[in-house]
């Protein structure tokens, strides 16, 4: 048991599997936490169908106090059932913290909007929970592009989130790590769609994150390059 909280936790708190020591943890987390409290409504329905499986008692033995052929059978068909149902159970709380994550991050990997995913528009995605948890470090920017990133060692390597505004599209882009070596990796690579980011009609700026194999140690600098060479981004260590 443990009262750490983590956003996967909204599943299991919506099937009433988190213990009590997690479950107020959770409760309280939710009062500041507008992606979970969202989650948490989405996944009110599946709450509701698991809510009618009861659990299966055991059938009361034969009168006569002695078990028989019978009743051991009664038995063992009762402890089968409950052990599909706690099976059942586990499986579709796994399912509804996939499903749930993998909305977020697809939304976020895709950089476009969708109508179904209206009912996530207030979720962060990965990149932009780790750009605004982490130290912000601004970039320089060219032909109107501004942004900065946030960056972390890793045992393999180093983990780095961009945000971009004032970029034009369509273009396609990649965040690089250029060592102190001179050697580049490239961490992830993007298109910009004809509307762009953070410019006018689209205001929304872009999240993006990557790694690189570069000790964050032997790291330089980090660059938003796009695929002729232009460099959009510049963000010094």
């Amino acid at each position: 048991m443990t009262s750490r909280v983590e956003h996967t936790d909204v599943g299991a708190y919506a099937l009433g599997l988190l213990e009590d020591d997690d479950r107020r943890a959770f409760e309280s987390h939710l009062l500041a936490c507008g992606s979970c409290r969202a989650e948490l409504s989405d996944l009110a329905g599946v709450a509701s169908v698991l809510s009618g499986i009861a659990p299966v008692e055991d059938d009361p033995p034969l009168p006569g106090g002695q078990d028989n052929v019978i009743d051991l059978l009664r038995r063992k068909k009762a402890a089968d059932q409950r052990a599909r149902r706690g099976t059942f159970v586990i499986g579709v709380a796994a399912a509804v913290t996939l499903v749930a994550g993998g909305l977020t991050i697809g939304t976020q990997l895709t950089g476009e909007s969708a109508a179904p995913a209206q009912a996530h528009e207030s979720h962060l995605g990965p990149a932009e929970q780790f750009y605004a948890a982490g130290e912000q470090v601004e970039g320089t920017g060219a032909d109107g592009v501004s942004g900065g990133m946030v960056y972390e060692s890793k045992g393999w390597g180093t983990h780095a989130a961009v945000k971009l505004a004032g970029v034009k599209g369509p273009l396609e882009c990649e965040l690089v790590s250029v060592a102190k070596s001179g050697e580049r990796r490239i961490m992830t690579g993007w298109r910009v769609p004809p509307t762009g980011y953070g410019v006018p009609g689209s205001p929304a700026p872009l999240y993006m994150h990557g790694g690189s194999p570069t000790a964050l140690t032997d790291i330089d600098r980090f660059e938003v390059v796009t695929r002729t060479g232009r460099t959009l981004l510049t963000v010094d260590i």
